[in-house]
């Protein structure tokens, strides 16, 4: 531990440090602007102005951990990635909020999935470095009209052998996707994540994976053999590379954007995208079928498992701040009911329990009660420091199976669990 490390944690042990302004860290996008309003209020109530500075999300990581490694007070709070966990706990770039969690009964409040996967690390530890605050996760947006045209319901009917409709497990989507892909009419059956630059694949991938049961691995032990070439994960990854077949033309690189033009564009029947980028689908100026867009969680898989990748991100407190004491009384804030309510009503993802329960909240926007399914039912990526290492390699191997014909889905998961293991061994894991 540095010398200014060591000097600022024994300053925020020694006592409060008083603080008129508190700077938080995060990327660039419309969450960031609510969050910047409850920060206002923040400033109306105590007098202590909070600013939220952003930066581009290609960039996000970068920015952040560059600041921690040169151990700069730049930012007080940071509202980083649930992947961030390793790296920023065990870099002892973030503070220790355990004592916290016990104190205010966070754990309690927010929904369980989310303090796992947003807040707690290593996994099962009981040790807690964020407070959730954005969720997130991989749902479905899909065309109203061509579901509940009659003679498009006749006709499925005819050729599936039952209704169609919003869909109740995989089989029922991938059917569903089959049936609207017509090339020749330019209608295609479904949108899924394809880009490997970042997440998109594997977020896309996973919700395929965890509702067939699979897991990327043991979360304990870092064991992979038998979890990610598991036969579930090979049907998992058959199902995904299926659903592939059944995209419009040139879908190789898409995530959020082009997932949202499948509908917006009259393209695709289904897409998948995270939640965050589904209410410029319920706006008739960036949509022009708004009225005509439904919404569901991922559907269970085939022996009833129901997940869906997380998103999203926890605030925690920058170790190097000097003002972690007046960083603790704006998460205090933060987690009450009603600056909960007043994130929901701006727009922002609420992970509070309570609220995602409520009637009031489902009924809030036609995704709500979706993602309130959902947020209850998400698994997340490898959390450790070496998750961007393990991430390359997932889409150096996955990638040219899904979107092209590079071997079968078990070499392709036998080679990551090869990949995966040698990683874990080099940072003596296994």
């Amino acid at each position: 531990m540095g010398w200014s490390v060591a000097r600022r944690r024994h300053e925020f042990a020694s006592g409060p440090v008083s603080a008129k302004e508190l700077t938080i860290l995060w990327a660039e996008w419309d969450p960031a602007n609510y969050l910047q309003e409850l920060g206002n209020e923040y400033e109306k109530e105590t007098g202590v102005k909070v600013t939220v500075e952003t930066t581009a999300w290609p960039g996000f990581e970068t920015k952040a951990f560059a600041e921690f490694n040169a151990s700069g007070d730049a930012y007080d709070m940071v509202v980083g990635d649930s992947q961030w966990l390793g790296a920023g706990s065990t870099g002892g770039h973030y503070v220790d909020l355990t004592d916290f969690f016990a104190k205010n009964d966070v754990a309690k409040l927010m929904a369980p999935a989310t303090v796992k996967f947003y807040a707690e690390y290593p996994g099962n530890s009981g040790k807690y470095w964020a407070i959730p605050l954005e969720g997130d996760a991989v749902g479905w947006s899909y065309r109203k009209d061509w579901f509940e045209d009659p003679k498009e319901m006749e006709a499925f009917k005819a050729k599936y052998g039952y209704d169609l409709g919003v869909p109740k497990d995989l089989k029922a989507l991938r059917d569903i996707a089959e049936f609207f892909y017509r090339p020749d009419q330019k209608k295609y059956g479904v949108a899924i994540y394809t880009d490997n630059t970042h997440d998109g694949l594997a977020a896309g991938f996973e919700s395929m994976l965890f509702s067939y049961g699979g897991e990327l691995g043991d979360y304990s032990t870092y064991k992979v053999d038998g979890f990610i070439n598991s036969d579930k994960a090979i049907a998992a990854l058959d199902a995904y590379k299926e659903l592939y077949e059944f995209t419009p033309p040139g879908w190789a690189n898409a995530i959020f954007t082009e997932d949202n033009q499948a509908i917006t564009e009259n393209l695709a029947a289904m897409s998948m995208n995270f939640f965050a980028f589904f209410p410029s689908l319920i706006n008739e100026a960036s949509n022009p079928n708004a009225k005509n867009t439904g919404f569901f969680a991922n559907p269970a898989g085939p022996n009833g498992d129901q997940f869906a990748a997380l998103g999203g991100q926890g605030i925690s407190i920058v170790s190097y701040s000097s003002k972690q004491a007046e960083s603790l009384k704006f998460l205090e804030w933060i987690i009450k009911d009603e600056t909960q309510k007043k994130w929901a009503a701006l727009g922002g993802y609420t992970c509070s329990a309570a609220i995602l329960k409520s009637d009031e909240f489902q009924n809030a926007t036609p995704y709500n009660k979706a993602f309130h399914e959902t947020m209850f039912k998400v698994k997340d990526f490898w959390a450790v420091p070496e998750n961007a290492e393990l991430l390359l390699q997932f889409n150096q191997r996955v990638y040219p199976y899904v979107t092209g014909d590079s071997g079968t889905a078990k070499e392709t998961l036998d080679a990551l669990a090869a990949d995966w293991n040698a990683t874990f061994k080099k940072y003596g894991r296994q």
